[in-house]
């Protein structure tokens, strides 16, 4: 089996992002313009900010340039997490989405959306919302090898249980806006 570009960077990278604390998640070398770019993804459990990623771009940088990996050739290096709408992989991803929601493509050709409730090693527990409103959500469990693919969803009007309990408090202490 022969390596690609991409797999000795990830040998390189793996080490750098265990020693950082990090997760390396992706590595992508692309054509931009005159010179290549590397774009590499790292997450945590608990997520990761600025520091932490200037600190590795920093450590990244230092190892391409002391290797023969990127060449003589420009490149543009650029480090960050897998965002908001982050796809779920491997079961450290699905992990770090608990109660968020996420479309799930089924092997079998389906679609779901669910909000993840749980997940270990070999599946996720989902809470399967109904179609167009109609119905209660139900409980499912997921084996990962029934996902052909899945994504976390950016969700812009969700309150937490917090927000409900506080709003519940205010309604119950008969304030309906009457003056």
């Amino acid at each position: 089996m022969s390596t690609t570009h991409t797999d000795r960077l990830r040998e390189l990278l793996e080490p750098l992002a265990a020693q950082a604390g990090l997760d390396l998640e992706d590595v992508r070398v692309t054509k931009a313009g005159s010179r290549r770019q590397v774009q590499i993804d790292v997450d945590t459990d608990d997520g990761v900010d600025m520091d932490a990623i200037a600190e590795f771009s920093r450590v990244v940088g230092e190892a391409l340039d002391e290797s023969d990996l990127m060449g003589d050739e420009a490149y543009l290096l650029e480090v960050g997490s897998p965002g908001a709408e982050r796809p779920l992989v491997l079961p450290r991803h699905w992990q770090r989405a608990e109660g968020r929601l996420a479309k799930i493509h089924l092997a079998d050709g389906g679609e779901i959306v669910a909000r993840v409730l749980e997940a270990d090693e070999d599946g996720a527990l989902v809470e399967v919302q109904p179609v167009k409103g109609r119905g209660r959500p139900k409980e499912r469990r997921l084996a990962y090898a029934e996902v052909a693919r899945a994504r976390v969803q950016v969700e812009f009007n969700r309150k937490d249980d917090d927000e409900l309990l506080d709003e519940a408090a205010d309604f119950d202490e008969g304030d309906d806006g009457a003056e």
